[in-house]
């Protein structure tokens, strides 16, 4: 089909406005004029985050029970109800952009869409609470601070107020692990533990490295990022390595060194194969994780259908009232 020459004129000058104004870092907002592979973009990543603070409240609601004191149980549960605010922050920044809270919650349920990996690992242990406070949250932190400046601004908007609950959920974290090393050996070596198994999959968090990253790029020239992936594994390692000091646990990382000339982390090999595994479905928890949420939501259909149908009643008062 041939696009008439106007047409192409006025798509190139909203074209060069939209490149203008991301160029002088101004917002972009829903009503503005944008390109369709930018809001593709955005939904994907919106979308993929909100999900992930979804499924991730799972790893962590099923210690609530078996915390070991009402006060980490009363902290454990608030930290999960964050989580589900983020995602709720989240899923309405996406429907800006013209999806259906609906359709992205059924694109998850189906397994069409994608959340974090790392939340796709069991928890054995309520060091396991520590572990992802400090290292999940922490990553988070790392990578999310820098979204809070995104191009588009129900995303950015969004961003802060989640980075600020982030950072409480980073310390709990900490505090949880700090005070199983000040305990027994017992509860050292579970600590470490804990520590051991999450570090790798936290850093890949970030996703590939550079060069096998289909879409940072991109991104990044829409200042939806701001940070390369590999940018970001060497900023969160470097808020690591102190802390991990004070902590008195050691990274599960021989190779790990500073490289005093470039003031970078030299670092080991993370497992991709094992990620990109854990991406395509094949993870430790990944269909119980997903299951749950498809018994969660068919479960709740009755709460859904209940809120419509008062909705509904109310607007038809309001009507008959008018």
């Amino acid at each position: 089909m041939t696009v008439p020459p106007m047409a192409l004129a006025e798509d190139q000058g909203a074209l060069a406005l939209f490149d203008e104004l991301v160029a002088h870092e101004q917002r972009i907002e829903p009503r503005d004029w944008m390109p369709e592979a930018y809001r593709k973009t955005l939904i994907r990543q919106i979308s993929q985050h909100g999900h992930s603070e979804i499924i991730g409240m799972q790893p962590e609601g099923n210690w609530i029970t078996r915390a070991p004191s009402l006060k980490r149980k009363a902290i454990l549960m608030a930290k999960v109800q964050d989580e589900a605010g983020h995602g709720l922050y989240l899923y309405s920044a996406a429907q800006t952009l013209g999806i259906t809270r609906d359709q992205m919650m059924q694109q998850l349920i189906d397994g069409k869409a994608k959340y974090s990996s790392i939340f796709n690992y069991p928890t054995p242990t309520w060091a396991d609470m520590g572990a992802i406070g400090w290292l999940v949250d922490g990553a988070a932190i790392c990578n999310q601070v820098p979204l809070c400046r995104a191009s588009y601004g129900p995303y950015g908007r969004a961003m802060v107020r989640i980075c600020k609950e982030e950072s409480f959920h980073q310390r709990q974290g900490f505090e949880i692990l700090l005070t199983l090393m000040q305990g027994s050996e017992e509860q050292r070596a579970m600590a470490q533990d804990a520590v051991n198994r999450w570090y790798w999959p936290a850093l890949a968090m970030f996703g590939p490295p550079d060069d096998q990253s289909p879409n940072s790029a991109q991104s990044m020239q829409w200042k939806i990022k701001r940070f390369s992936n590999d940018d970001l594994r060497q900023r969160f390692v470097g808020m690591l390595v102190p802390q991990a000091e004070i902590l008195g646990v050691t990274l599960p990382d021989p190779q790990l060194r500073l490289d005093e000339e470039t003031g970078l982390y030299e670092m080991g090999e993370i497992d991709w194969d094992e990620f990109f595994e854990v991406v395509r479905g094949n993870g430790p928890c990944n269909a119980e994780r997903l299951q749950r949420r498809r018994d969660a939501h068919e479960e709740g259909a009755w709460v859904r259908e209940a809120a419509a149908e008062y909705a509904r009643k109310q607007a038809l008062r309001q009507e008959v009232a008018a």
